[in-house]
């Protein structure tokens, strides 16, 4: 299995090991574009890996801060308490580079920037821009996804 994110058609590919397509999901990336530096706010391009896979057991719209369940279920009041909270829920995908210098180490480091790919209120609009920098997803898709990749499944994101 391997994963292709493409930023200007705003979808997620999964591809089984022949390189047939099993799922296509539609996705939101930054809303600052594509870019690997630090603090940018961006989603950052080439060759990564899931490097580890958090929220297994998690219910649907449970809320993740710090990549710990903060024991919320995300729901318009919640969302309305805290209207300024980047909303990461159900699972998590947390992405590391792998290429020296591009996505991996020094000012250019995505494990370090903490990007994921991650559910998303049903609120949010897939198809468009708008995250903060990580992959956002509806959560049955997510939950799809999170249940048909292991640690160490590549993932190439670009911008086509």
């Amino acid at each position: 299995m391997h994963i292709e994110i493409s930023l200007l058609r705003q979808t997620l590919t999964l591809y089984d090991n022949l390189g047939g397509v099993e799922a296509t999901y539609s996705i939101s990336s930054a809303a600052n574009g594509a870019g690997c530096q630090k603090n940018s706010g961006c989603t950052p391009l080439g060759r990564h890996i899931v490097r580890a896979k958090i929220g297994a057991e998690a219910e649907v719209n449970a809320v993740f801060v710090a990549r710990r369940a903060t024991g919320e279920i995300c729901t318009p009041a919640l969302m309305a308490e805290f209207p300024t909270r980047d909303w990461i829920l159900t699972r998590i995908l947390w992405l590391s580079g792998t290429e020296l210098g591009v996505n991996r180490l020094g000012n250019v480091d995505t494990m370090q920037r903490y990007i994921y790919i991650h559910g998303s209120p049903e609120s949010t609009k897939m198809g468009e821009i708008g995250s903060h920098g990580c992959i956002r997803m509806r959560n049955a898709d997510v939950i799809a996804l999170f249940d048909s990749v292991e640690v160490g499944t590549t993932v190439l994101i670009h911008n086509d």
